[in-house]
């Protein structure tokens, strides 16, 4: 059984940093992508930023570009996204998932962890 167990979140001052964790375990993740996806109240949940374990290539969402830094460690695995320079938009609940690299969606997720930033 597929869980990701997600840690790392809490409260932080603008312009501060936090970083997630993922733990995976259940099965071989090696041809996986493991995405890291946030929500806000009225939104629907939106990706962040993804990796795939095998060749660790990357994508970030605009807004995150240059401030987060998703990656992985294929011996623990575990998958981090390393958040830097937080702002008030960056407030969200953070789901950790998984999809396989032929599946068109994430079909794992995690229990979320909430990141609140201060102004």
């Amino acid at each position: 059984q597929v869980q990701l167990v997600e840690s790392g979140g809490g409260l932080v001052q603008a312009g501060g940093s936090l970083r997630l964790s993922c733990a995976a375990s259940g099965r071989t993740f090696s041809s996986y992508r493991m995405g890291w996806f946030r929500q806000v109240p009225g939104k629907e949940r939106a990706l962040v930023a993804s990796i795939a374990w095998s060749d660790g290539s990357t994508y970030y969402t605009d807004s995150v570009k240059g401030r987060f830094t998703i990656s992985r460690d294929n011996a623990k695995n575990t998958v981090y996204l390393q958040m830097n320079s937080l702002s008030a938009e960056d407030t969200a609940v953070y789901y950790c998932a998984a999809r396989g690299l032929v599946s068109a969606s994430y079909n794992y997720w995690g229990q979320g962890t909430q990141v609140t930033v201060s102004s």
